[in-house]
């Protein structure tokens, strides 16, 4: 009887305590989202995506950087994702136990804890100090670099959950383990590696720092891949530091539509996968 009530008095315990910490993050992340909503929908308009970024004192937009920031972390996810799918498809299906693997798996848990910031000093050493100049290619290279141990690490967990059943099968229907992979295991974590592929996005968008150090940023409209390009996350950092209303606002703003764009794509992935199964089934 002592024993049941210890245990009943662990369960209530453990579960308040689970709780507790819930309400604490809920509430956290409410009130950020509040304050984001709050601040950020005052200067929501069609300025906001039509007028490129004002000089101080004066009104405008984020045209620029709003097209700066899609292209590098459209160019930079281009490059991450298949690297870090096809090193986290080794890793989970080739190579489980071997020496190579186990390196791979160490520089990649490095790179994931890495400051962002040292990931922007090495390509700026590499790509920005040969080139001799800033440029939305240096910025691209350190959005990649970025991307590539989150989608490793999120590819090779969701493969390693495919049961081994259907692996087995496939082999065992004379399939060759490369047409395993792509007619049975993709599929079959396809929702894993979507959300990865998510994950990365939302790491990248916001970064700063290494953007300080390869893209810079830009007053003016620009295509050219080969100079400095506007970008949201730099114009943020800079803009929420200055004395100047105006551009307090954009930073507002623009924080609020890197949030709200990671929301709109989490939400589009969600109804594409949902879209895609029962079509599987069939």
């Amino acid at each position: 009887m002592k024993r049941s009530l210890i245990r009943k008095f662990s369960n209530g315990a453990a579960l308040a305590l689970s709780m507790a910490a819930t309400g604490v993050g809920l509430f956290f992340l409410g009130a950020i989202l509040y304050t984001l909503l709050k601040n950020g929908l005052a200067g929501m308009s069609l300025h906001l995506f039509t007028q490129m970024t004002p000089p101080p004192g004066a009104a405008g937009g984020l045209l620029n950087a709003i097209f700066g920031s899609a292209v590098m972390t459209l160019i930079g996810i281009a490059v991450g994702a298949p690297v870090g799918v096809l090193a986290g498809t080794y890793l989970a299906e080739y190579g489980a136990n071997s020496k190579l693997s186990a390196l791979i798996r160490f520089v990649n848990d490095v790179l994931l804890s890495a400051p962002s910031i040292i990931i922007g000093l090495f390509v700026y050493q590499i790509v920005v100090v040969p080139m001799g100049h800033f440029s939305a290619i240096a910025g691209s290279v350190a959005l990649a670099i970025i991307a590539i141990p989150v989608t490793v690490r999120t590819t090779e967990d969701m493969l390693r959950l495919v049961p081994q059943g259907m692996k087995d099968a496939s082999t065992a229907l004379g399939a060759y383990p490369w047409r395993t992979t792509l007619s049975v295991i993709y599929p079959a974590a396809r929702s894993g590696i979507l959300t990865g592929l998510l994950l990365a996005i939302a790491r990248v968008s916001g970064e700063t720092a290494p953007l300080l150090f390869t893209a810079l940023n830009s007053q003016f409209w620009s295509t050219n891949l080969n100079a400095p390009m506007a970008n949201l996350p730099v114009d943020i950092y800079l803009f929420a530091q200055s004395p100047y209303p105006e551009w307090q606002q954009l930073a507002w703003s623009g924080a609020l539509l890197i949030t709200l764009t990671i929301l709109a794509l989490s939400i589009f992935a969600r109804i594409i996968v949902s879209a895609l199964q029962p079509a599987r089934r069939t």
